[in-house]
């Protein structure tokens, strides 16, 4: 039985964010100085949905990447992110 994922709270983002069309560049947001220690895939989605659809988010150690539908949902979160303390590490 398929379920309605935005009825749930739960979305289902992909790890992948590393196309290399026009595109994508265009509408994903390098997030560094990261403490993934502490911070999770899960947090990053949380903060940064308020902008626009994400269609992906991949962490790393130090840094992380999310990918937005649209560039203009990948610039409101660089001007409203930028500088955020999270776990006590300015972004």
């Amino acid at each position: 039985k398929a379920s309605d994922p935005t009825m749930t709270g739960k979305t289902q983002t992909s790890n992948v964010t590393n196309k290399n069309d026009p595109k994508s560049i265009n509408s994903r947001v390098f997030i560094g100085n990261l403490n993934t220690a502490i911070v999770k895939k899960g947090d990053i989605e949380a903060i940064f949905a308020k902008y626009g659809k994400i269609v992906g988010c991949s962490v790393h150690k130090g840094y992380a990447f999310v990918q937005y539908m649209s560039e203009r949902h990948a610039r409101a979160a660089v001007a409203g992110e930028n500088a955020r303390i999270i776990a006590g590490q300015p972004l």
